[in-house]
């Protein structure tokens, strides 16, 4: 059983004094933030030389100018008939793909000082390439000090533990106060820029009153690296992450999965539907019983489950919960069916989840692999203290 926090933490710190919780010894105001690669580039003021065996290509280094970088690229004999695209990707690391067809098209891409049309050519040897990377712009997005949970954070990524309430990016209905607005302010400058504006590379998403763990890139390269784990889902076994949800009743079974494609609504489309239709996307859910909780009357009231995703689509644990017959305690969206049944609670797990105002859902673990130095990452976070007094109600009904 979880105990609930002793105090109410203060409206200014999302978590109260787990904000000042230390990292490794460190806490997140002196973590040490080191210069992304743009700006290294930037202050190289002579053309250096490097050297790949394997590739047997010459890559001079930078010539920089005020308003961009330029990265001048030799063909090897071992590069002879590549794509262009993976020559490009394979020498410049630090570029997504997105990003270098970006530069292809805006004309920032020569070859022997002739513009290059696509990135679909097969390079010869001798061939001297040129990228102009422009110097990133700042976002539009206006930066927001926001207190901020950091469980980690270096030079090429982020881990948040976000709270209820804060959306991730801007949009209707919030167009500041986001994590997106709260990520600008804090890394400032160490964000070198994400497909050229200087922002955070959102890779995977909760909703505004989901809490838990959220890792954020910093650089092309990171976000690269993370969206490449983020789409196996764990398949390739880089990527651990699951949830905890309240749910209402009790599965018939301990564990299962719920494989049912996703589509938005035709009736609300600011809803998603569980659809056979052609549109649908593939969608499967696991889930696994750890507690069950019991009405005063001794009937079944709710559940605590432990979820992982095999995919990711919007609203997915909420809306298979739903699809079973289990939506989530608190969903104003997918639970409004079962508001009666909180009135076969106790009295105090009724308060508490009228107290609740969301869905019950929270990220509480998340395990990856670094994109840039491949080391191992895990991070766990406790149930935040609505739902930890939600679960204690429920666990005591009379």
């Amino acid at each position: 059983m979880i105990s609930p926090p002793s105090s109410i933490p203060a409206s200014s710190d999302p978590y109260g004094a787990r904000q000042r919780e230390q990292m490794g010894g460190r806490t997140a105001k002196n973590l040490p933030l080191s210069l992304p690669w743009l700006r290294d580039l930037a202050g190289t003021s002579t053309v250096q030389t490097m050297s790949n065996a394997m590739a047997n290509t010459r890559t001079q280094g930078a010539k920089t100018h005020q308003e961009a970088t330029r990265l001048r690229l030799e063909v090897g004999k071992a590069d002879a008939g590549q794509r262009l695209d993976r020559f490009l990707a394979v020498r410049l690391p630090q570029l997504s793909r997105s990003r270098l067809q970006a530069l292809v098209r805006s004309g920032e891409v020569s070859r022997n000082d002739s513009v290059v049309q696509s990135l679909s050519g097969k390079v010869k040897v001798g061939e001297s390439y040129e990228v102009c990377v422009p110097a990133v712009v700042p976002a539009r997005v206006m930066p927001q000090a926001i207190p901020l949970l950091i469980k980690y954070e270096d030079a090429h990524l982020i881990v948040i533990d976000k709270p209820k309430g804060l959306a991730v990016h801007p949009g209707p209905g919030h167009a500041s106060g986001t994590l997106v607005n709260a990520l600008i302010a804090h890394c400032g400058t160490s964000l070198s820029g994400i497909g050229g504006v200087q922002r955070p590379g959102i890779v995977h998403r909760l909703d505004r009153d989901t809490t838990g763990l959220l890792v954020v890139a910093k650089t092309d390269q990171a976000h690269r690296g993370l969206a490449e784990q983020f789409a196996s889902h764990g398949a390739d076994g880089r990527l651990r992450r699951s949830y905890r949800a309240l749910v209402w009743g009790i599965p018939a079974r301990a564990g299962g999965s719920v494989d049912a494609p996703l589509s938005r609504s035709t009736l609300n489309r600011t809803k998603i539907a569980v659809a056979r239709t052609p549109n649908a996307r593939h969608a499967v859910t696991h889930y696994d019983l750890l507690e069950t909780f019991r009405t005063p009357q001794g009937k079944p009231g709710a559940s605590l489950l432990r979820l992982t995703l095999e995919t990711g689509r919007t609203h997915q644990i909420r809306v298979h919960m739903a699809h079973i017959g289990h939506p989530l305690l608190g969903d104003p969206v997918y639970g409004v069916g079962f508001k009666a049944s909180a009135r076969r609670l106790g009295l105090p797990a009724q308060a508490a989840l009228q107290r609740l105002q969301r869905q019950a859902l929270h990220a509480a673990e998340l395990g990856f692999e670094h994109p840039i130095t491949g080391k191992r990452l895990e991070f766990t976070s406790p149930l935040p203290p609505d739902m930890a007094e939600l679960l204690n109600a429920l666990a005591d009904p009379n």
